[in-house]
């Protein structure tokens, strides 16, 4: 794990020094570095020190190299206009360092460490480059629902050290008590986040640039999903009598938001909503604490931030062009961008769980967890993957379909960077559903 520590340490200095477009090739070269290390099984590989990878942290890692590669082909803007296009380079290798050493540490206080860091990171992207005068309340509404229950987490850890007298992943056993769940817990359930604590991530999405949406839809999300799934071994007595509260808050919430998804005139925000109600499925799958819950979860994880992030490409490449996020004016793109329209056919069937992509994969197990932990459950799970349908055609169709804003005068189909950077969201989807055994091993 240290060389790849120290690969990201040498591309500090090179963000200032070299090419735009020369950062993006190095993070590419890492990503197919890493891509080598591949971790087969639930044991931990390439350790060294405090770090170490198994296949749930792997797969994670190589998703947050992956993203952020993308990123940096998706802000061309920022190089074109000379908006702090270093500065912005920088912040970006910072966020993959931080996002690096928080899925590879075996240790729970480097964990947080790292787990905050990147939250000061992602917070200076969305008020740096974000759009909006209102970034800056966004920015507020991310720290503080954050910060709310950091220390609680902090001091949950300590006492956590003074009772195994370790922090390390491997010793953490059976600890049945309430507080320490929900001191623990509260901050994966809003980084998720859980309905009800979930109010800061519109607001974040809405605001941030395009590489802020996608960081945070690809990998911001799955740091709380990460964490819970670590951690759970801890609270298997208690979590068998209260996980179900949250399970239903997860089903509940994910139905309710996906009815606030259907009536979003801004597309950033219908797709930011629909995040929340994945990952509210994720969240249940990982209460139910079963074989198919967590491997549902880690499978539904990894399709929802390359969907997730590719739907938000979209999005800025339309807005790019119109100068304008609502649906009311982007209307009938399929007339004047026909090769972008195949893509916003593909993303929104994954947004679906359409078969060929990997969020059916995940769907279906999700539904086999939660079918087994209470059969209850199918009502809600029935009334999301129809409403999840809806509002993914619903963006499909209100723009592709209808009318175009005649207040456009120029217009240009689309650059080979753009479909380059659709492609290579789309192509992980298909293909690691051909692999999908992959991702049940690491139990």
């Amino acid at each position: 794990m240290m060389k790849f520590m120290f690969f990201m340490i040498f591309l500090m200095p090179l963000s200032f020094l070299s090419s735009f477009w020369m950062v993006q090739v190095f993070f590419f070269i890492l990503t197919f570095m890493f891509f080598v290390n591949f971790s087969f099984d639930y044991m931990f590989m390439n350790i060294s020190y405090y770090f170490g990878s198994d296949l749930l942290s792997y797969m994670l890692i190589l998703l947050s190299f992956w993203i952020c590669s993308l990123m940096i082909m998706a802000s061309e803007m920022i190089f074109k206009l000379n908006n702090y296009f270093q500065l912005f380079l920088i912040v970006m290798v910072f966020l993959m360092f931080s996002l690096f050493m928080t899925f590879s540490s075996l240790n729970l206080f480097l964990f947080y460490l790292f787990f905050e860091m990147s939250l000061i990171l992602t917070l200076m992207l969305i008020i740096g480059w974000g759009y909006q005068p209102e970034r800056i309340e966004a920015g507020v509404y991310l720290m503080f629902y954050t910060l709310f229950v950091s220390l609680p987490m902090m001091i949950t850890i300590f006492f956590c050290y003074k009772i195994f007298y370790s922090l390390n992943f491997y010793f953490l056993s059976n600890l049945n008590n309430l507080m320490v769940y929900l001191c623990m817990n509260f901050a994966f359930f809003i980084k998720l986040p859980m309905f009800f604590l979930h109010l800061w991530l519109p607001k974040a999405h809405v605001e941030a640039p395009v590489a802020g949406s996608m960081i945070l839809a690809g990998i911001m999300l799955k740091l709380g999903g990460y964490g819970l799934m670590r951690l759970m071994k801890m609270f298997v007595e208690l979590g068998l009598k209260i996980n179900i509260v949250f399970l239903i808050v997860s089903l509940v919430g994910g139905f309710y938001v996906s009815l606030i998804c259907i009536r979003q005139s801004d597309m950033k925000s219908l797709i930011a909503y629909s995040s929340v109600a994945h990952m509210g499925l994720v969240l249940g799958g990982i209460m139910s604490m079963n074989l198919w819950g967590m491997s549902g979860s880690l499978a539904m994880m990894l399709a929802h931030g390359l969907c997730s992030s590719g739907l938000f490409c979209l999005a800025n490449i339309s807005y790019e062009r119109v100068g304008s996020r609502s649906l009311y004016l982007n209307k009938g793109l399929m007339n004047i961008m026909p090769n972008m329209s195949l893509y916003w056919f593909l993303f929104s069937c994954s947004n679906m769980a359409a078969p060929p992509f990997l969020n059916l994969l995940g769907e279906i197990m999700l539904i086999n967890s939660l079918m087994g932990f209470n059969s209850l459950s199918w009502l809600f799970l029935i009334l999301m993957m129809f409403l999840s349908a809806v509002y993914s055609l619903f963006l499909y169709s209100y723009t592709q379909h209808g009318t175009f804003y005649s207040g456009l005068n120029m217009f240009y189909s689309g650059v080979v960077r753009e479909y380059l950077l659709l492609f290579l969201h789309l192509l992980p989807l298909g293909v690691l559903i051909l692999k999908s055994e992959y991702l049940i091993y690491w139990i």
